[in-house]
């Protein structure tokens, strides 16, 4: 039976249920759920001495780390809401701070190890220390809790607020099929600053499981826990060191997962899966267990999809409450609950998803239409390829043709591309230029924003962007 979260945080819950359980660890130390709810409580008073109380906005702005842990939990229980972005340049940030916070409103801001803390007007730092403090009713189930701007991918970033219970409902849903239990541990391997990151933190507080905050460094965070979320190229990796490992589930990321990594890690005892999700909708919206069916999964519980003429529409308990700006939300639905996604997709006869791509990365080449997703996933299988971005540009004869960025470690003319593709996609698709992706645009998030893209091949090049 699921727990009640309503009228309890899952700390408080987990800490009276199971208070010598273990619930977290770190580089440091090891916490049971008791010795977590009190380090969280001296965070609550840190908070609390600097005057946020329930309904605020607390920035921060950092990686991950057990700090930053704390003061999201200690934000859950205050009930202030907990915006986190990636240490970036000063003007970008500056114009995140200007969608949470009026001109005359003072914005609260953490800066984590490893963030540059910039002089800016109206700011106040929040100091982490040590206190003492009583028991902070404050949570709300149903209050705003997290602002998570979106990757910015297809345009400006957008503030995303959600609740406790619909980033509860999202965990619960995927937790219906992809198996996490209070006997096993998740390491924190996505930054908490993207969705999916912050969906390992409700899917742990959901099953009064483990949770491992480690140093960054994979192969030793990796070593004593069951489930972890990576992207191919990593969990290749770990296999490649033949080291002994402790995994039992992986949550796989990205373009594209090869069916012969999947069963390379079902030899070694770990589960596979992949799955589709947004920003918006908290996370994974569809999932399944690698087989050699190419498609995103099926829908997960407390989510629906619905196609109108190819175009991905979402409802269901985890849609995110609006976009916030200034205190104000605008709602992403239609009247009917209905979130535009802006995919293409289609069904398999399974009902298993199969994503074509993002609306606006259509373009037509010759009377014929693309997306620049397809051609991506054709180079992204190459096993030299650790990343491919397309872009559409401007073409004297054909009206418009892709060109593409590559993430490599060998030489772009050694990965042959042409004979790569020829057996993948049709001539037409094939891109008439390979550079090398801007090493500027690599920011160690899990997107390359292709808006910056475009603008960096504008600025740098002589081809006129679509």
């Amino acid at each position: 039976m699921q727990p009640d979260f309503d009228t309890e945080s899952p700390l408080h819950y987990w800490a009276r249920k199971s208070p010598n359980c273990f619930a977290l660890s770190t580089q440091a130390r090891r916490y049971s759920w008791q010795q977590l709810e009190q380090a969280v409580l001296r965070c609550v008073a840190t908070l609390q001495q600097q005057g946020i109380a329930a309904g605020d906005v607390v920035t921060c702005v950092a990686r991950n780390s057990a700090e930053l842990v704390f003061i999201y939990l200690a934000c859950m229980e205050i009930g202030a809401v907990c915006a986190i972005t990636m240490p970036q340049p000063r003007a970008s940030l500056q114009s995140k701070l200007a969608t949470l916070y009026a001109k005359d409103e003072i914005a609260r801001v953490w800066f984590g190890n490893g963030a540059q803390p910039y002089r800016l007007s109206n700011i106040q730092l929040i100091d982490f220390d040590e206190a003492s403090s009583d028991t902070v009713v404050g949570y709300r189930a149903d209050g705003l809790a997290s602002i998570i701007f979106t990757s910015g991918s297809t345009g400006a970033p957008k503030a995303v607020a959600h609740t406790h219970q619909q980033h509860l409902a999202s965990a619960q849903g995927l937790l219906e099929r992809f198996s996490f239990t209070a006997q096993d541990t998740w390491l924190l391997s996505l930054p908490m600053y993207h969705v999916s990151g912050l969906a390992i933190i409700y899917r742990w507080l959901l099953a009064g499981a483990g949770l491992k905050v480690g140093s960054g460094e994979l192969t030793a965070d990796i070593q004593g826990v069951t489930h972890a979320s990576l992207v191919a190229t990593q969990l290749s990796r770990l296999l490649a060191t033949e080291a002994s490992l402790t995994l039992s589930h992986v949550l796989l990321g990205g373009s594209h997962v090869p069916l012969a990594l999947s069963q390379q890690a079902a030899q070694q005892g770990i589960e596979t899966w992949l799955g589709y999700g947004m920003t918006e909708a908290a996370s994974t919206v569809t999932a399944k267990q690698i087989d050699a069916q190419y498609s995103a999964g099926r829908v997960l519980p407390r989510r629906q999809i619905e196609l109108r003429n190819g175009r991905i529409f979402i409802a269901g308990d985890t849609l995110a409450s609006g976009y916030y700006q200034q205190g104000e939300l605008t709602p992403i639905v239609d009247p009917q609950g209905w979130f535009d996604s802006k995919d293409l997709g289609g069904w398999l006869d399974n009902q298993e998803l199969v994503i074509k791509g993002r609306a606006d990365n259509q373009f037509i080449s010759g009377g014929e239409n693309i997306h620049c997703e397809e051609i991506e996933q054709a180079i992204n299988s190459h096993s030299d390829v650790q990343l491919a971005l397309v872009v559409a540009v401007q073409d004297a004869e054909f009206g418009a043709r892709p060109i593409a960025f590559i993430d490599t470690s060998v030489a772009i003319e050694k990965l042959d591309l042409s004979v790569w593709l020829a057996e993948r996609l049709v001539k037409f698709k094939h891109p008439s230029h390979y550079f090398a992706l801007p090493q500027s645009l690599q920011t160690g998030g899990i997107k390359v924003s292709r808006s910056e893209l475009k603008a960096w091949v504008s600025a740098n090049t002589d081809f006129t962007v679509i």
